[in-house]
């Protein structure tokens, strides 16, 4: 109907190739156009690794899109079309005032080109679920605050638009984070953390994450932790153990040393390493935060400044 009307024609297929064979696909929105080109939104994982990207517009048109930016911890990317093809610039709302319960769609190619176009409603299951993501290894080592869904999502999903009932774009749908055993669980990145972050990705210039400091374990990693000669109290179940601190860096400065177990930053818990990066990322290279640790049985808490990740 006329919500669909909003946002329909501003939600195109993405594909990534890979000599010249497809090799991803998924979904992304224009979020703006500016003189000569239109600026879209979609998962960094749909763009990565890949040669050549085409976007296939709502009137089956098929034009080349260049990625601008992306980052893995956000998994969002940009990529610009000439503005001549784009045929609808997305409404850009707020997922703060959604409330759990409240309808809302996506549209995207959940199975590729033939399914293209597909509209699935559902309902806000859930607000800021911390859920965790792999990144750089097996391991979850990142942890995302994201909105819940039960609408359907699938692979080609990934990087559509999730909307509430004026058509307004809250969310950015991300299929990374989807556990193959559930089912009618989908979930997306907040519009606000996303747009926050869409400058530097224009640009692209790289996310600067800030740095403590330190090569880290997490406590129940005990294999590897006896490995560097570390025993951790056994009374202590959660936190993440400093193996060695960098040197000159800012945790190094403020006398971290190996075997320290990290608890908490800025008195918010740090249950593990993905944890600790969650709460890190809230703040900026320069910026001082209160460290809790424990040494020797005794908790302690000192402040460290953030580094730039490759000060």
């Amino acid at each position: 109907g006329d919500l669909m009307k909003k946002i329909y024609d501003s939600t195109v297929i993405i594909q990534g190739y890979k000599k010249e064979t497809l090799a991803s696909t998924g979904t992304g929105f224009v979020y703006k156009t500016d003189n000569n080109y239109g600026y879209l939104l979609t998962n960094q994982h749909v763009v990565d690794d890949v040669e050549e990207i085409t976007v296939v517009l709502t009137n089956d048109k098929e034009v080349k899109a260049e990625v601008l930016g992306g980052d893995d911890y956000l998994d969002l990317a940009v990529l610009k079309i000439d503005k001549s093809d784009v045929l609808q610039v997305a409404n850009i709302g707020t997922s703060e005032n959604v409330k759990i319960g409240d309808s809302i769609f996506t549209v995207g190619s959940p199975m590729g080109y033939d399914y293209r176009g597909s509209v699935t409603a559902g309902i806000l299951s859930g607000k800021d679920r911390m859920v965790s993501v792999s990144v750089s290894s097996s391991s979850n080592d990142w942890i995302m605050r994201v909105l819940q869904i039960d609408a359907s999502i699938n692979p080609g999903n990934s990087g559509g638009p999730l909307l509430n009932v004026n058509g307004e774009v809250i969310g950015v749908c991300s299929l990374k984070l989807v556990d193959n055993q559930i089912e009618g669980m989908g979930f997306a990145i907040p519009i606000e953390y996303a747009m926050s972050h869409v400058d530097s990705l224009e640009k692209g210039e790289k996310i600067e994450w800030p740095v403590l400091g330190i090569n880290m374990l997490n406590t129940t990693d005990t294999a590897m932790l006896y490995r560097y000669g570390i025993l951790v109290d056994s009374d202590i179940k959660q936190g993440v153990v400093v193996v060695e601190p960098v040197e000159g860096s800012g945790a190094d400065k403020a006398g971290l040393k190996k075997g320290d177990v990290i608890v908490k930053i800025n008195n918010k818990k740090v249950k593990d390493i993905a944890y600790l990066r969650y709460e890190l990322y809230q703040h900026q290279a320069g910026d001082k935060i209160q460290i809790t640790y424990i040494r020797d049985g005794k908790e302690k808490t000192v402040e460290v400044s953030l580094q730039k990740s490759d000060e």
